[in-house]
């Protein structure tokens, strides 16, 4: 028994001063970080939400799952080169890097979202998976873990990271590099990418981004700007809109080039006077502010003024001042006209604030084709769900009209017509 003791008093001993003489000991100096680096090109995702705390860890894992098998069920990724290809888990989500073309990123990103589409289409509330992919190519360098084996770290894989975290939900965004090497390289990539400007990621860095949609792939939307300087304060959210009146007519069937017509009535809903209300425009092709004919009247139909904050190639906003503020709890009339092409033949709205009526109607000269639907789109993941009741079509000796409407609309409701 004796003996036993002071052998554990012996170990404890010769414990202690080994981890003395090891965290006395300088470290290696011939241990260094590689001076060259490897480049490859970035596919960067994660799951929109998955940190809620108001899952269920079980459900959040589970999302985690499925993530990782339709990714797995992708093409792209099962024709991978394992020995050169590198992936690691992000916990919710995940990256993987190619080493041979910046068009897999891309081709693995178009896949997995059209899975992930069919899965959604099957499941319920908070069963449905939403995530967000940033793609980039840049360099790294491979770092032995703790557990000897290569981990990579550096601009490439952090530029990814920080463009897919500006990304909204089941949003596609890339790199003016992606753009460059990929856009360019064939027409249906071009026409998938879409420049939306320059956007601020962290330490203040500033980054052309550019936003993948067509068909169902990605998210139209442009990612909001965190700490935008352009934008004013969204007076707008101030009224209530007794009625809203949206009409599209399609003017180049060729180009679909087509005159917006926007008529609100709006209610100042506090308790000041107001003469400033805000607008923001989105279209499908590149445009400048002046080649737009925008214009807004009043309800005295006189020309109003305009002070422009920003005019992305996609995306402008501006701010209208009133020659007459509207008062507390009174009725002010505003019409906007404006001209943009909607080559997708996809048109998206969303009220700033409570609506009571709302009514949309478009023309098109009658020999297009036209296959009307209108879908109410989640504003927070981008889900879309038929809308009620279905448009009415008119056919007439030279145009078909498609119109709709609906009654009682919540801050925020949104809605994609497409003909």
């Amino acid at each position: 028994m004796v003996d036993s003791t002071n052998k554990k008093k012996q170990d404890k001993t010769s414990c202690q001063a080994y981890l003395l003489r090891v965290l006395n000991d300088p470290f290696d100096p011939s241990v260094e970080i590689p001076i060259l680096t490897r480049s490859y090109n970035w596919f960067f995702t994660d799951i929109v939400g998955a940190a809620n705390p108001a899952i269920l860890a079980k459900d959040q894992a589970r999302k985690v799952w499925v993530l990782n098998e339709l990714v797995g069920r992708t093409e792209t990724f099962k024709q991978r080169n394992p020995k050169l290809d590198v992936m690691t888990i992000t916990g919710d989500g995940m990256v993987i890097g190619f080493y041979d073309t910046p068009e897999k990123p891309l081709r693995l990103a178009i896949e997995l979202q059209k899975l992930l589409s069919r899965y959604n289409q099957s499941t319920k509330g908070k069963d449905k998976l939403t995530i967000r992919i940033g793609i980039e190519s840049g360099p790294v360098y491979f770092v032995k873990d703790l557990t000897g084996k290569d981990n990579f770290w550096g601009p490439g894989i952090i530029k990814a990271r920080r463009i897919m975290d500006l990304a909204r939900p089941m949003q596609i965004l890339t790199s003016a590099k992606i753009y460059e090497d990929v856009g360019k390289l064939a027409p249906e990539n071009k026409g998938l990418m879409h420049n939306i400007g320059k956007y601020k990621i962290k330490h203040n860095e500033e980054i052309l981004i550019y936003n993948v949609y067509k068909d169902g792939i990605g998210n139209k939307l442009p990612p909001p700007h965190s700490s935008s300087k352009l934008l004013p304060p969204d007076v707008t959210a101030q009224f209530l809109f007794p009625r809203i009146e949206i009409k599209l007519d399609v003017t180049d069937p060729k180009t679909m080039l087509t005159h917006h017509t926007w008529l609100w009535k709006l209610i100042n809903n506090t308790e000041v006077p107001k003469d400033l209300v805000s607008y923001m425009l989105d279209g499908d092709q590149p445009r400048e502010f002046s080649d737009l004919n925008i214009r807004v009247k009043d309800g005295k139909n006189k020309k109003l003024g305009i002070t422009l904050n920003e005019n992305k190639p996609q995306h402008k906003a501006f701010v209208v001042k009133l020659n007459k503020p509207i008062k507390p709890n009174k009725l002010g009339i505003l019409k906007l006209e404006y001209d943009w092409e909607e080559t997708e033949r996809k048109y998206f709205y969303r009220v700033a604030s409570y609506c009571k009526k709302f009514s949309y109607s478009m023309t098109i000269p009658k020999d297009i084709e036209v296959k009307p639907r209108i879908l109410k789109v989640d504003p927070a993941t981008g889900f879309k769900d038929f809308a009620s009741p279905p448009a009415n079509i008119k056919y007439f000796r030279n145009r078909t009209e498609i119109s709709w409407q609906t009654s009682n609309l919540e801050a925020h409701d949104s809605y994609q017509f497409e003909w």
